[in-house]
């Protein structure tokens, strides 16, 4: 098939999409694109990753200032995965943008918002229109009626995945409520202003960790079990519901880290001298390099740190031994963690050869992508596409897909096992033994139904035929 090209300025017109499927049509010459490109969009607006933050904080009152058409669809979004908080916001449109009233508007929300019962802080998420418009930090006051107001900025124009905006949202809040404190050194260099440990109260904290990262709540369990043998503790995960755990961020002894994408959050607390811990507790090396980084970051005894790295090192490696896995799996969520489960199938035996996720490639993502590279896998694709991921189906032929709703459904059509990756692994615990277990097992049960998925697809279209053509895919980078 001939590949179908979209005249200038990339305007893909009704009859350029008629087209798809005639290999004889002439089209005038152009920017390529294959017929297979949809037009279908990857993903919803990325904004719901603030608003599913901070719509469970207790005390937290979103305010959101959008044209009426994101608002209805983040608002049913939002309360489907059960926020039950109204959420104010502006009558908000053409007639109001036009006449330069946006901060106005999103004031007048911000007050309403302030007014609900129980409100602690008032977050304005400021959309797309809002952001084209103009809407800056200066333009809303910090309190209104007594409460704290902050400003969230997330126009899916810049914000180009959900989880980075929850980075967004929980960057919002440490910097009202863990800014950093910093002195002028006597060549007049600004530094962190350190704990000088006159306080034993602050002493205790600076021997306590806070996870960042949204975790399965089992996890921070099995986690806090092993910082208590360390002789430290695990005292608040983020986000959080408790709006007070986002004010102990920088006074604990470090920061863990969890997930890549929380860059604007890390930043902040750097900022603020809190040590940062990078990666996190999956599979056996990565489990032991962590709990060793927590020792030397809060600068415990290093023999004990040693002997429980070792030992839950040791633990995971009985559980792989038990139930090895053996096939060949492509991860492709959009959760942003996708690198993680990867490191945990690979250390259990699994061959990875493509990842994909919705977020950026950052330098949280680095040591990840570098470990999986010297393992195995061939491709890793940041901000990806479904016809990225397609494309992939057709050159790595796997055992099993951990994949999105669509590209699931597309493995099943061809009888290849798969997942829906979000509500079938991101919603359950990953880190060191106890996360490791169950997820392996649940991987290891998924493989063995092949032969079923293989039966149901030759029951419903006929014998699979010996090569099937490839797709073409665009993924339109």
């Amino acid at each position: 098939m001939s590949p179908i090209t979209v005249p200038e300025g990339n305007l893909i017109t009704p009859s350029l999409i008629e087209t798809r499927g005639n290999a004889s049509a002439s089209l005038p010459t152009g920017h390529s694109v294959s017929p297979d490109h949809n037009l279908t969009p990857q993903t919803m607006c990325p904004a719901f990753g603030s608003l599913r933050v901070l719509t469970r904080i207790d005390g937290v009152q979103t305010a959101m200032v959008t044209d009426t058409g994101c608002l209805y669809g983040l608002t049913f979004v939002t309360h489907f995965y059960a926020s039950r908080k109204s959420i104010a916001a502006p009558a908000f449109g053409t007639r109001e943008l036009v006449a330069g009233n946006v901060a106005e508007a999103a004031i007048a929300a911000c007050t309403e918002a302030s007014r609900m019962p129980g409100t602690k802080l008032v977050a304005a998420i400021s959309l797309c229109v809002a952001e084209t418009a103009g809407l800056t930090e200066e333009m809303l006051p910090p309190q209104i009626n007594g409460v704290d107001v902050i400003l969230v900025r997330v126009p899916a124009y810049a914000i180009h995945s959900h989880p980075e905006a929850k980075d967004v949202a929980i960057n919002a809040i440490l910097k009202r409520y863990a800014p950093p404190r910093t002195e002028l050194t006597a060549d007049g260099v600004e530094k962190p202003l350190t704990y000088d440990g006159g306080n034993q109260d602050e002493e205790e904290m600076r021997r306590k960790v806070i996870m960042l990262g949204e975790v399965f709540p089992a996890d921070p369990i099995s986690v806090d079990a092993v910082l208590k043998r360390l002789g430290s503790g695990l005292i608040a995960t983020l986000p959080s519901r408790n709006l007070d755990d986002y004010k102990l961020a920088r006074r604990v002894g470090a920061i863990a880290a969890v997930h890549p994408f929380y860059g604007g959050s890390v930043a902040t607390l750097r900022a603020a001298g809190v040590p940062i811990i990078s990666g996190a507790p999956v599979g056996p090396e990565a489990t032991y390099n962590w709990i060793k980084a927590i020792g030397a970051a809060l600068k415990l005894d290093p023999a004990l740190t040693e002997h429980v790295a070792a030992e839950e090192r040791e633990k995971c490696q009985a559980v792989i031994s038990q139930v090895p896995l053996k096939g060949r799996i492509l991860v492709c969520g959009y959760e942003g963690n996708e690198l993680l489960y990867a490191r945990l199938l690979v250390e259990a035996g699994a061959e990875v050869p493509y990842i994909s996720t919705s977020i950026q490639k950052s330098l949280y993502t680095a040591a990840d992508e570098a470990w999986l590279r010297a393992r195995g896998t061939r491709e890793i694709v940041y901000q990806k596409t479904l016809e990225q991921d397609i494309r992939a189906l057709d050159a790595y032929k796997p055992d099993l897909v951990l994949g999105t709703t669509p590209l699931s459904a597309e493995a099943k059509a061809r009888g290849i096992p798969a997942m829906y990756y979000t509500n079938m692994l991101s919603v359950r615990p990953m880190f060191l033994s106890a996360g490791l277990a169950g997820t392996i097992q649940l991987i290891r049960d998924a493989l063995e139904r092949a032969p079923r998925y293989a039966w149901m697809r030759e029951f419903f279209e006929g014998p699979m035929p010996a090569e099937p053509p490839p797709s073409t895919v665009n993924t339109m980078d």
